[in-house]
């Protein structure tokens, strides 16, 4: 294994990501969240139906079935109850959001923070720049949702450029989970290898343009099909973006950050917390309600005041015309 992780830290040192196949057990690490999100995804068909939000609750279809059929009749705005973090506007004293226990115990997998502390080192902070991605098949989204890269095809872009500049020293660590197979045909990943080493690359955040633009990506586009248990690694630099999903099915994800204890997160307004500590592991957050509950102050306490700007990019810039 000790071989294993040096060849793995020096093929993401030098293309800029690398995946760790089969690093995790897609039944006893990923059924939990599978099964949380089951229920999850039940009680709100319930709730939606009697609100008259969807005509039908779909039940007894698999998770992405059921899904799919949801996301036909609501459009984008199924996602939000079931990502693990609030959005960067309208946000508002009942966002929802959702903080589960099996959801935190994926952030703790101790397979998932040993690989981790390869790369950041024995002192680990749950960076909060986190998200579940639910996307469905493109054709069951309505044309307003197609730019939302929570749900339909990510743009190119790199991390680090889509975090505030107080971490642009920060060591962060991206760290990519398929719960269901990301296939080419699906959206998977997509990366240019090596573009880390180019520095950060200017993004641009107006109506008609997301992330970095075309001339600024490179002709060299890597796509990663993965599948449940493989884990992608990557660093905060390199150039990344997903494939539309051209399918029948949904492809559902985590992407995860983590970071060394003490570094900036770029996102100053929400909660991180001690994933693992060598030095200190009294100082490890074990209980998971307390996640949730810091996630829920956090939105108060951003619907009470205006909404900090997420990003540092001047839409007015030339570049972005």
């Amino acid at each position: 294994m000790i071989a294993q992780m040096g060849e793995m830290l020096a093929k993401y040192e030098d293309e800029g990501y690398v995946i760790a196949q089969g690093l995790l057990d897609p039944e006893a690490d990923l059924r939990p969240v599978v099964d949380e999100y089951t229920g999850l995804l039940d009680g709100l068909a319930r709730q939606w139906h009697e609100d008259g939000t969807i005509s039908d609750r779909h039940e007894g279809l698999p998770f992405g079935q059921r899904l799919v059929r949801i996301a036909s009749e609501t459009g984008g705005a199924y996602y939000q109850p079931f990502d693990i973090s609030l959005p960067q506007r309208d946000i508002s004293e009942d966002t929802p959001m959702h903080h589960g226990p099996a959801a935190f115990n994926l952030l703790r997998n101790p397979k998932l923070l040993d690989a981790v502390e390869a790369f950041v080192g024995p002192e680990v902070y749950s960076n909060p720049v986190q998200h579940v991605r639910l996307k469905p098949p493109e054709r069951c989204l309505p044309a307003k949702d197609l730019g939302n890269a929570a749900i339909s095809r990510t743009y190119w872009h790199q991390d680090q450029g889509v975090m505030t500049e107080d971490a642009d020293d920060s060591n962060i660590l991206t760290v990519w989970v398929p719960i269901t197979e990301a296939t080419v045909e699906n959206g998977c990943l997509e990366v240019v290898p090596r573009s880390h080493h180019a520095g950060l690359g200017p993004h641009c955040f107006t109506p008609s343009s997301k992330g970095l633009p075309e001339v600024h990506v490179g002709d060299t586009r890597v796509p990663l099909p993965m599948s449940p248990g493989d884990v992608l690694f990557m660093t905060r630099l390199t150039k990344h973006g997903s494939l539309s999903n051209e399918t029948d099915e949904i492809r559902w994800s985590f992407d995860l950050r983590y970071s060394p204890i003490g570094q900036p997160t770029g996102r100053r307004w929400f909660p991180g917390f001690v994933a693992r500590s060598r030095a200190n592991p009294e100082s490890e957050l074990g209980d998971g309600s307390v996640w949730a509950r810091k996630w829920a102050e956090a939105r108060s306490a951003l619907s009470r005041g205006e909404t900090p700007n997420f990003h540092r990019w001047d839409p007015n810039d030339p570049m972005c015309a």
